[in-house]
């Protein structure tokens, strides 16, 4: 797992980077925004596979993730006072977003809706996170931890 971290961090974030997950916002997408939908991301990764590596390896990889985003943080030219702020939001935030969706198959199109529109300024009546977000869990359930692990893959959903 240890040599694998850095793929499954790229691969979340090349899926995070798809221009048309951005479109149903009402603003321009923002830094915060990017960020929260990479959060989705991993957190629907580490409810698929948590039980595919050990508690250590799930560990090492949330370390290294929020290493990652630390870096990001600071490279958008915040300083130490406000990254350590920062994270503790985002953190926080990360479990929140594991939290919500650990029923997120059992629940409906408003809940969901509810739970996205809380996090994002996402514009009413509009269902594509929500599509977008079922079909990328419908693509873990039907892969395995190997396809992330890897190289960049290419990734249609």
């Amino acid at each position: 797992m240890n040599n694998n971290k850095l793929n499954i961090y790229n691969n979340l974030i090349k899926l995070t980077r798809n221009k048309k997950l951005y479109l149903s916002l009402k603003n321009k997408d923002t830094f915060s925004d990017r960020l929260i939908i990479l959060l989705f991301h991993f957190g629907f990764f580490l409810k698929k596979f948590k039980a595919d590596v050990t508690k250590k390896e799930a560990q090492e990889l949330f370390d290294f993730f929020i290493r990652q985003i630390e870096l990001s943080i600071r490279e958008v030219g915040y300083g130490d006072v406000s990254v350590n702020k920062k994270m503790k939001q985002y953190v926080n935030l990360f479990f929140s977003i594991l939290e919500n969706i650990e029923n997120w198959d059992l629940s409906n199109k408003s809940r969901k809706f509810e739970l996205l529109a809380d996090l994002m300024n996402i514009k009413e009546d509009n269902d594509f996170l929500i599509d977008y977000f079922d079909k990328y869990r419908e693509f873990l359930t039907n892969n395995s931890l190997k396809i992330f692990s890897k190289d960049i893959i290419e990734i249609k959903f």
